[in-house]
């Protein structure tokens, strides 16, 4: 199964437009340390409109409780961030991946950038911006996942 990981997402329609993408798609989110929102609040509700009880995601307080309920392969994580080197469309990304994104104000946690240097991969941009918006990043990562293993329906 798919994954997108957010770790500490800051901005609940984002987190929301993530979710509906989960659900439409069969991915499993995993929200990971702080959160900027409540999950039960009427943001979450309405990005993610009725569909929200059909979203396998789970909570996890910090990044090594994830790692340890989850025990993910080290080349199964893939980071996506605009500091990465690679384009996330130069690399074959598996079925049962983790897509990790930051949050939305500050990226990952500063440590990641070294210890997973080798896990790290940006969406290119050509225009004068810093970033995409969160949602719209999962979705490109995650469209393409689908697209390499020519899926329309849930990944397993």
């Amino acid at each position: 199964m798919l994954n997108i990981v957010l770790i500490n997402p800051e901005i609940p329609f984002n987190t929301g437009n993530i979710g509906r993408s989960c659900v439409a798609t069969g991915t499993r989110l995993h929200l990971v340390g702080k959160l900027g929102f409540k999950i039960a609040s009427k943001e979450i509700r309405r990005s993610g409109l009725d569909y929200w009880p059909n979203l396998d995601y789970r909570r996890y307080e910090t990044w090594e409780l994830f790692l340890e309920k989850e025990q993910p392969a080290r080349e199964k994580l893939f980071f996506l961030s605009t500091k990465g080197k690679t384009a996330y469309w130069d690399v074959p990304i598996p079925a049962d991946a983790f897509l990790c994104f930051g949050a939305e104000g500050f990226g990952l946690p500063p440590e990641f950038y070294e210890i997973y240097k080798d896990r790290l991969f940006t969406i290119p941009m050509t225009g004068p911006v810093r970033s995409l918006n969160l949602s719209s990043s999962a979705a490109i990562v995650l469209f393409e996942t689908l697209r390499q293993h020519k899926k329309s329906g849930p990944l397993s």
